[in-house]
């Protein structure tokens, strides 16, 4: 191996290189919401549950300490919260698009600089599929004549990008709007005409529809995510409630 390709390869084998640039591209293209889901999808169902908790911990602790202008309040802390949500959300986005378009960077200068290393793992990568001989050759030719098929065959294939999945960061944050709009329009809605009872019903409602719909997105087990979920649901505001209710005892 000569200085240029040890210092390409960082002092590896091609197969260990390839697997490194695989855990790079994995580690800069994670998704905040999860891997397998499109980003939009992940952010509106992921915040509407993450919404509809908080929304019924905060009202069950103005109840239970007899807040008045519970309302109000949970308008207020609703706005912000939406801010909150939609801001980051898209940053997270931003975020994700840089790193990927610095590994498109990089992996452009390598193919612009090392081109005899990126011929060499090219090779290897073709060879583990199972390509040999004048097959191979030819394969490896074709594609080492046109550096934009080079460069995309080299981001999916060493890195693992999946070029179509990638969303833009503020359709991402639409998501994450929707999913803290619909969550808190349908609980203040339903404080308003119905109190607490209804409020925790139909949340309930959006909270399970939710997960159902992340589950089939991921292609889970949508009874076993649904039945998880709500138990960590209930557990949570449980927890408030009983705490709560400790608290307004011991200070009483």
């Amino acid at each position: 191996m000569t200085s240029k390709q040890h210092k390409h390869f960082e002092g590896k084998e091609v197969t260990d290189h390839l697997k490194a640039a695989r855990e790079k591209g994995t580690r800069a293209t994670a998704e905040v919401h999860g891997t397998e889901m499109p980003g939009h999808t992940s952010a509106g169902t992921d915040t509407a549950k993450e919404t509809a908790i908080l929304l019924l911990a905060l009202t069950t602790l103005l109840i239970t300490f007899s807040t008045p202008h519970v309302l109000s309040i949970l308008a207020l802390f609703s706005a912000g919260w939406f801010f909150w949500k939609v801001g980051r959300s898209s940053l997270l986005g931003w975020a994700r698009l840089e790193r990927l378009h610095r590994l498109i960077e990089q992996e452009k200068w390598e193919i612009e600089h090392y081109r005899a290393q990126e011929k060499e793992e090219l090779t290897a990568m073709y060879q583990q599929k199972g390509l040999t001989g004048k097959l191979l050759e030819q394969v490896i030719e074709v594609l080492m004549a046109d550096d934009n098929r080079l460069l995309r065959v080299m981001l999916e294939e060493e890195l693992g990008l999946t070029l179509e999945s990638y969303e833009h960061p503020l359709k991402q944050a639409l998501g994450a709007g929707i999913g803290v709009l619909s969550a808190t329009l349908l609980g203040i809605l339903a404080f308003y005409f119905g109190g607490f009872l209804w409020m925790a019903l139909l949340l309930a409602l959006l909270f399970s529809a939710a997960s159902l719909l992340a589950s089939h997105c991921e292609g889970n087990e949508r009874i076993k995510s649904l039945v998880w979920s709500l138990s960590v649901g209930i557990l949570s505001v449980g927890a408030v409630h009983l705490l709560s209710t400790w608290m307004r005892h011991v200070l009483s």
